[in-house]
């Protein structure tokens, strides 16, 4: 299980899986609504297929590698430190993709067809991530498409296996497709997916900081090797403060309840993580920073939002 869990980083699934409850508690706290089964299925579907693009990920670096010493390269990828059997690790990667599209198909059955297009380009993105000739992640569009997905979709379609029509529809009758939307409401969940989409790009980002002289051997031409060190970090700075300014903005728009004004709290906390982060951007020191921040502050958001749904 310990190799497992390393070759799925299984400690960076927060990264779907917060997101993932801030939708489900938006529909509660918005619309009164909450359907155990379709939560059930897409948290499944959700954990197994992030499970399997990461680890799709460690196996095309694993044989993709140009410099294979230095640089950690022997204790951060999961199948050479546990000396993994490649076939092994493929056949994993399967019957991980397998278990998510199973229970994706389930969760289009329950939901509709809204679900399998926004999944289907999802499971898509995530293998493109990867995976293909030349893999999301090693462009300087990883932080785009991570924050994104990973912020945005997963909060709009965990929200809308509860709600339904009351966010989207998307119907085929006659041969004729449908899609309906309710726009002020996508766009208010597009608010406040904001944090969530800004804090999984500066994973992502502090990711790619920490690993520029490795990628740069390996030919991964990722956004802080385009803007160089200084302007990556400048940026990692600036996303998290843009998303405690967006809390603020919702609140007066009258989005956001009082009490998730208590989330700026954990603005000092976040602050100091970034200029320890910002002071010595490495892998084994200070990456899991930014990881800490994102769940510091996404998780202060779900409580917050919680405790508004008890005092209805």
């Amino acid at each position: 299980m310990k190799k497992f869990f390393e070759l799925v980083e299984l400690r960076t699934k927060v990264a779907s899986i917060i997101p993932f409850f801030i939708g489900t508690v938006y529909a509660v706290f918005r619309f009164q609504e909450f359907h155990v089964y379709n939560f059930g299925l897409m948290f499944l579907s959700l954990l197994s297929f992030d499970m399997a693009t990461t680890a799709i990920n460690n196996y095309y670096d694993y044989h993709k590698a140009v410099k294979t010493r230095g640089y950690g390269y022997e204790v951060h990828n999961a199948i050479v430190k546990h000396k993994m059997h490649p076939s092994r690790v493929l056949s994993l990667i399967i019957a991980l993709l397998l278990i998510a599209i199973g229970a994706g198909i389930m969760l289009v059955v329950q939901s509709g067809l809204l679900v399998l297009l926004l999944g289907g380009l999802s499971f898509a993105v995530g293998i493109l991530y990867s995976f293909g000739p030349i893999p999301i992640s090693r462009m300087p569009l990883g932080e785009i498409f991570s924050g994104l997905f990973m912020g945005f979709v997963i909060i709009f379609v965990s929200t809308y296996i509860h709600v339904g029509d009351a966010l989207a529809s998307l119907t085929l009758q006659g041969g004729v497709v449908s899609l309906n939307v309710q726009l002020l409401e996508v766009v208010l969940i597009f608010l406040i997916s904001i944090p969530a989409i800004l804090c999984i790009a500066n994973i992502m980002l502090a990711n790619n900081i920490c690993d520029m002289d490795e990628d740069i051997e390996n030919k991964r031409y990722t956004l802080p090797i385009y803007i160089g060190k200084s302007n990556a970090l400048l940026l990692f700075k600036l996303m998290y403060y843009a998303s405690y300014a967006d809390l603020i903005v919702l609140y007066f728009l009258g989005v956001n309840p009082l009490i998730l004004l208590l989330v700026l709290c954990t603005v000092i906390p976040v602050h100091k993580n970034v200029m320890r982060f910002a002071e010595q951007p490495t892998k084994r020191l200070t990456f899991s920073l930014a990881v800490k921040n994102f769940v510091l502050s996404n998780v202060a958001r779900i409580v917050a939002l919680g405790i508004a749904v008890l005092l209805m």
